[in-house]
């Protein structure tokens, strides 16, 4: 663990480990279960999602899952006894559940989150989780599905407009209506939403190595310039503008010790040596 961080506590259904300086790994770790969401799972993911945004010492964050699945979305069968008990109460539990699928598919963060997709792949809300991660990484033989229309349900957390946004409205519609299973091929190639397609032992490492790369960035500019992406998803260009250049991550970055750090390394030609980002 990095020294003097005291990340809350969790249960045994998520992993949390810190495998480079900066970044922290968290595990779905339902393996048997091909860790499809539980309450229990959703709200320790929430609680370290949200501790993660407030620690000043980490810059990045790795989700992936243990054994042979990232995550097969929700448990169907919990759903099932709510259903059949007459508990129809998921519109109200859509808006409450304001961070969305896994408290990542409609999380707004202000610092990158990268998927790593081991194994068979992402289905239903384990999907919705991807799209709204800023790096994904896939093993070869992972596949992504939205297949909510063949149970009757819908993919309500995000995913849609997302997928929209990524893919355009007809490959996302070829997804959404059909209820079809793609590969991760497929899924860099034709819809756009895969960054990298690696052999399946390399799924962690090379998402190690891009969080490694990420932070030989300036912490400030990389969370500034991810709020200017957030923003470009709800505004157009001139709104954006406004909205970003006042926003408190570009405050952050001006009135922060980094910018003066990377300039002067400039002058001297040397690798900048960045500090955590100040709270202003």
């Amino acid at each position: 663990m990095m020294a003097s961080i005291q990340p809350p506590y969790t249960s045994e259904q998520l992993l949390v480990s810190f495998p480079a300086e900066h970044v922290l790994l968290l595990t779905l770790n339902r393996p048997k279960q091909l860790n499809a969401m539980t309450p229990q799972m959703q709200n320790d993911l929430k609680q370290m999602l949200n501790w993660f945004e407030d620690e000043p010492s980490l810059w990045v964050a790795i989700v992936t899952g243990a054994g042979r699945v990232f995550c097969a979305g929700a448990d169907l069968k919990a759903w099932n006894n709510d259903q059949q008990s007459g508990v129809t109460d998921e519109q109200e539990g859509v808006v409450a559940n304001v961070f969305g699928f896994g408290s990542i598919s409609r999380r707004q963060s202000k610092k990158p989150i990268i998927a790593a997709v081991n194994g068979g792949g992402a289905y239903g809300g384990g999907t919705e989780m991807v799209l709204n991660c800023d790096y994904v990484v896939a093993g070869d033989q992972a596949k992504f599905a939205l297949p909510e229309v063949k149970r009757g349900v819908i993919a309500v957390q995000g995913g849609i407009p997302r997928l929209s946004q990524i893919a355009g409205h007809h490959l996302a519609a070829e997804l959404l209506l059909l209820g079809r299973t793609i590969t991760a091929a497929e899924a860099q190639g034709r819809y756009g939403f895969v960054n990298q397609v690696v052999p399946a032992s390399e799924v962690i490492p090379t998402a190690i190595a891009v969080a490694n790369e990420i932070n030989k960035n300036s912490p400030d500019a990389v969370q500034a310039t991810k709020r200017g992406l957030l923003l470009s998803q709800e505004y157009g260009h001139s709104q954006m503008l406004l909205a970003h250049a006042f926003a408190s991550e570009c405050r952050g970055v001006y009135k922060g010790d980094n910018i003066k750090e990377g300039l002067k390394a400039f002058t001297e030609k040397r690798a900048p040596r960045w500090t955590n980002p100040s709270k202003l």
